[in-house]
C-alpha cells in the first residue's frame, strides 16, 4: 500500500497528461481501482483461517440433503441424488425438481429418494429461481441442517461427517466447501478451477467472519435460514406501513386545498389525522410492534372523523366507490394491495373530499398484506434480490449476527462448463448477481455487518468492475503507439522510480498468497472477459433501476459447442488486432523518428502482455469437451 499510494499520489499529482485527459483521466482511475483491488487482496489475506478437523459431528443432527435441479440430464441428476443417498450420516434426501419432469419423478421415488417440485401456491407468482425452488422445499422439509448440493455435485459419503461438528458452536449458520471439478484437466482452459478463491481468499474471509456461500456444496442451519425469512418478512410489512403512511401524508396535504370550506370540524379531522400519521412513523422508527401502530393509528383516524357531517353526500360514496374499486392483490376483498406503487401513486395524486380522504388514508394502512399475496409464500429465508441467491443470503446471515465457517477440503466433485458459451453464461449470472445485490444492498450500508465484514463483500462486489478498468489498459499502449498519444507526461526516471517498487510488491503479495496454486489462469480472464464485466454491470443496473429483466440460465453441465465460438469473442479479437496493428505502427514510427525509444519499448512490452493475457480466448473458443469424462467413467 506504501508503494501503490506513492505511485498514485505522483501520477495525479505529477505525471497524468492533461494535454490528453480523455485516456490520460481514466488510465490513472484504472490504475486507483487495480492498487484497491491489491489492497483488498491484502486485507483479506491478512487474516486466513487455516482450519484443521471439524469436532465430531453430532449423532442426532437430523440432516435434509436437497439436490436441486431444472432441466439438467436425469441420469446425471440421479448420479448425484444416489450418492447423497449413500451419505453416512443419517438423512432425508430430496431431489428439488424445478422442471416438474414426469420422467425424473419415477426415477427419484423408484429409487427411494424424496421428490419435491413447486406447490400450486407459486402459479402465476415470482418463482425467484434457485433460490425459490429452495425457499420452497424449506417449508415442508424439517432437518435440523440443510446440504445443498447443485445437480452435477456429486457428494462423499463423509461430507457430513466431515462439517457437521463445526456447528457444535450454535452460532455457526453455514458451513461452506470448495467446489471442485472432475472434468478439468491441468491446462483448465476455461479457467474453470478456482484454486485462489477456494484456498487464501475464502480462508481470509473466514478469518473476517465473512466466509459466504456458495450455492453448493454447503450445510446450512434451518434455524439461522428461518430466523432470516421471518425477519426479512417483518422488515416487508414495516416497510409497506412507512410507504403506506407516505402516501396517507400526501392523501391529507390535498384533502386539505377544499377542507376550510367544509367548515372548522372538517379542518380539525384532517390536522388530527395528519398528527396521527406523523405519531405513526414515529413509532414506527422506534421499532415498536407494526400490529399496535396500525391499531392506534386506525383508532386515532375514526376519532378524528367521529364528529363530521358529510355535506357532500354525493361525492362522499363516488370517493368511496373509488377506493373499493382499487386493485384487490389476488382475492383479498377489502384487504385490497393498495401498498402496489400504481396505486399508491393514484392515491396520493387524486383530489378527494376530506371524508373520502380519511376513509382512503384507513384503507392504506389497514391494506399492507400480512400474507404477501404477490409472493408464492410469505417467508422467503433465501434472498430474492437477484439472481444468484448465495451471496445475499450470507451478507444478511451475517447482518444478523451468525457466524460461517469455510472448511477447506474438497467433499464434492462437479462437473465444470464444457464450452466457452457455457462458461460465459455461468460468469455472467455470477456477476450480474453480485451487482445486483451491490446496487440494492450495499454491505457498507448494512447494519450489523463490522467494518471487516463490510469490506469483505465489498472486495467481491469491487473486482467485477475490472471491465471498465481493463479498457483503459488496452487502450493506452495502443494509442500511444498508433497516434503517439501519451498519457503520462514522461515514461523517464521518475516514472520507473515510482512503477518498479510498486509492480515488485504487488507481484510479491500475489505470489504468496497463491503460493503453490496455479493461478495465471484466473489473471488472464480477470482482463480477458472485460466485455462480459462490462454487460454485467450495465444489465444489472438495468435491472435495478429501469425493471429491465435478466432471466435465469442454468449452466449447461454438459456438451461443447460444434464449432469455433469465435462471435463469442468478437470485442477481444478486435482489440487483439488493434494492439497487433498498433505494435507494427509503433515500430514504424520509432524508425521514422516519430516516437522515442523509452515510450516505444515500454508500450511494446504492455502490448505484448496484454496480448498474452487475450491468447487465452484463442484457446478457449477451439476447446472442445472431452468424449468421456471422469464423471461419466465413475
Amino acid at each position: 500500500m506504501i508503494a501503490g499510494v506513492d505511485y498514485l499520489v505522483w501520477r495525479w499529482l505529477e505525471s497524468v497528461n492533461w494535454s490528453a485527459w480523455w485516456i490520460a483521466v481514466p488510465l490513472a482511475l484504472a490504475e486507483t481501482f487495480s492498487l484497491i483491488d491489491v489492497f483488498f487482496l491484502g486485507l483479506t489475506v491478512l487474516r486466513i483461517r487455516q482450519r484443521g478437523d471439524a469436532p465430531p459431528a453430532p449423532a442426532d443432527a437430523t440432516v435434509d440433503v436437497f439436490v436441486t435441479t431444472y432441466d439438467e440430464p436425469v441420469d446425471l441428476v440421479m448420479g448425484t441424488a444416489r450418492a447423497a443417498l449413500a451419505i453416512r450420516h443419517p438423512h432425508r434426501t430430496w431431489v428439488l425438481d424445478d422442471g416438474a419432469r414426469e420422467e425424473l419423478r419415477e426415477a427419484v421415488q423408484a429409487a427411494g429418494i424424496g421428490y419435491l417440485t413447486r406447490s400450486a401456491d407459486w402459479t402465476d407468482r415470482p418463482r425467484h429461481a434457485k433460490a425459490g425452488n429452495l425457499n420452497n422445499a424449506l417449508l415442508v422439509t424439517e432437518g435440523e441442517f440443510l446440504l445443498v448440493l447443485d445437480a452435477d455435485q456429486v457428494p462423499a459419503p463423509d461430507i457430513l461427517t466431515r462439517t457437521l461438528g463445526w456447528f457444535d458452536d450454535p452460532r455457526v449458520a453455514l458451513v461452506q466447501t470448495p467446489q471442485w471439478f472432475s472434468n478439468v484437466d491441468d491446462a483448465d482452459v476455461l479457467g474453470s478451477q478456482a484454486p485462489l478463491f477456494y484456498g487464501p481468499i475464502q480462508q481470509g474471509k473466514d478469518g473476517w467472519n465473512s466466509a459466504y456461500f456458495c450455492g453448493s456444496n454447503a450445510v446450512v442451519r434451518r434455524e439461522a435460514l428461518m430466523q432470516l425469512g421471518i425477519v426479512g418478512y417483518v422488515r416487508d410489512v414495516e416497510r409497506g406501513v412507512t410507504r403506506a403512511l407516505r402516501a396517507a401524508k400526501s392523501v391529507v396535504a390535498r384533502a386539505r386545498k377544499d377542507a376550510v370550506r367544509q367548515g372548522p370540524a372538517v379542518v380539525a379531522a384532517l390536522d388530527a389525522v395528519d398528527v396521527a400519521v406523523d405519531r405513526a412513523r414515529t413509532e414506527l422508527a422506534a421499532g415498536q410492534p407494526v400490529s399496535e401502530i396500525t391499531q392506534r393509528f386506525q383508532q386515532r383516524v375514526d376519532d378524528a372523523g367521529r364528529d363530521v357531517v358529510a355535506d357532500d353526500l354525493a361525492q362522499l360514496q363516488a370517493d368511496l366507490a373509488e377506493i373499493e374499486a382499487l386493485p384487490s392483490g389476488g382475492g383479498h376483498g377489502s384487504t385490497a394491495t393498495l401498498t402496489d406503487d400504481v396505486v399508491l401513486t393514484r392515491l396520493a395524486q387524486r383530489d378527494w373530499s376530506p371524508l373520502g380522504a380519511l376513509e382512503s388514508v384507513k384503507a392504506l394502512v389497514t391494506s399492507v398484506e400480512v400474507d404477501r399475496a404477490d409472493e408464492a409464500q410469505p417467508v422467503m429465508p433465501l434472498a430474492t434480490i437477484s439472481v444468484t441467491e448465495d451471496m445475499a443470503t450470507a451478507m444478511r446471515l451475517h447482518a444478523l449476527g451468525w457466524h460461517t465457517v469455510y472448511h477447506h477440503e474438497v467433499l464434492a466433485r462437479g462437473l465444470a462448463p464444457e464450452s466457452l458459451g457455457a462458461m460465459l453464461q455461468q460468469r455472467l449470472r455470477w456477476s450480474q448477481g453480485t451487482i445486483q445485490v451491490f446496487l440494492k444492498e450495499n454491505p457498507l450500508l448494512q447494519r450489523g455487518l463490522g467494518m471487516g465484514q463490510k469490506l469483505m463483500y465489498l472486495a467481491t462486489m469491487w473486482s467485477y468492475l475490472a471491465g471498465f478498468a481493463a479498457l483503459a489498459f488496452l487502450a493506452a499502449p495502443a494509442l500511444y503507439l498508433l497516434a503517439g498519444v501519451q498519457p503520462v507526461t514522461s515514461y523517464g526516471n521518475d516514472f520507473w522510480v515510482h512503477l518498479v517498487p510498486y509492480l515488485v510488491v504487488s507481484q510479491l503479495l500475489f505470489r504468496a498468497v497463491g503460493h503453490g496454486l496455479p493461478t495465471w489462469r484466473g489473471q488472464q480472464y480477470t482482463l480477458a472477459l472485460f466485455p462480459l464485466w462490462i454487460r454485467a454491470c450495465t444489465t444489472a443496473v438495468g435491472n435495478v433501476f429501469l425493471g429491465r429483466e435478466l432471466g435465469f440460465v442454468v449452466t449447461p453441465k454438459s456438451g461443447g459447442d460444434v464449432g469455433p465460438t469465435w462471435r463469442l469473442i468478437r470485442p477481444q479479437l478486435v482489440a487483439a488486432a488493434v494492439l497487433v496493428l498498433a505494435a507494427g505502427v509503433g515500430v514504424a514510427r520509432l524508425q521514422l523518428g516519430l516516437a522515442t525509444p523509452e515510450g516505444t519499448y515500454v508500450n511494446l512490452v504492455w502490448v505484448a502482455y496484454d496480448l498474452l493475457v487475450l491468447s487465452i480466448l484463442l484457446r478457449a473458443a477451439r476447446h472442445r469437451a472431452p468424449l468421456t469424462t471422469e464423471r461419466t467413467r465413475t
